[in-house]
């Protein structure tokens, strides 16, 4: 018998490219108000503006547009001017019709996996954009379960667990986020694997736990997944 009953993996930048939309998105803002405040003076602002509103609109590109006009209202001090909003709306929805582009060896894995494993998909942000990632992924059917959730904390870990009856000793989560996909998976007591993304939103950094933590394993590319797996089923449960 397994010793997982689910496999989890987190979307954005561990099945397909995301992080980079936002970079092109921020560099297209930043030269949009680029006659008003320097590149780096505009990132920051807009950060900040981010992580104000976390708590109002939460994640996913929405969010972020709202972030955008924000930050765009407040740094010209009122005088941006309509068309500029228009661009920034434009900015946003090219970023959510975006082609989903799956990352090296996402396809093969999954394929692979689904074999032995239940997979399912724990992401979080806005729940028609995730869906529709998802669809146009055409990942979708390799899932038996999809939980999309408004952020990744212990409680919501908890909470997903708790609905699909699953104990954390037998639960593996995989994902490119410290602070979103593995800390509150290990606190938990599951297993977690780390795969780094090339870019990481300067939210989700977090402190790596240690080497030896029980639980934790990080691999170069999903690709090396199906070999943990193998390794750690001969391992005592």
């Amino acid at each position: 018998m397994s010793r997982f009953d689910v496999i989890a993996f987190d979307a954005d930048d561990t099945l397909w490219h995301n992080e980079r939309l936002y970079v092109d998105a921020q560099t297209r803002f930043g030269q949009l108000l680029a006659h008003y405040h320097d590149a780096e003076w505009i990132a920051a602002r807009l950060y900040a503006t981010e992580m104000r509103n976390l708590a109002h609109f939460g994640y996913g590109i929405k969010a972020f547009a709202l972030s955008m006009i924000e930050t765009a209202v407040e740094l010209t001090e009122g005088r941006i001017a309509g068309a500029d909003i228009q661009r920034i709306i434009d900015i946003a929805r090219e970023m959510l019709t975006a082609e989903v582009v799956l990352l090296d060896g996402v396809d093969a894995t999954l394929s692979t996996l689904a074999e032995r494993y239940p997979l399912m998909v724990i992401t979080k942000g806005d729940l028609r954009d995730q869906e529709v990632k998802i669809a146009r992924s055409g990942l979708g059917a390799r899932f038996r379960h999809v939980e999309v959730v408004s952020d990744k904390t212990l409680a919501e870990y908890e909470a997903v667990l708790r609905r699909h009856r699953l104990r954390p000793e037998r639960f593996l989560m995989v994902g490119n986020s410290l602070r979103s996909d593995i800390l509150p998976v290990l606190e938990l007591g599951a297993q977690a694997v780390y795969i780094p993304y090339s870019l990481t939103w300067a939210h989700e950094s977090a402190a790596p736990p240690s080497a030896d933590q029980p639980g934790f394993h990080q691999l170069g590319a999903i690709g090396e997944l199906p070999d943990l797996l193998a390794h750690l089923e001969r391992q005592p449960a």
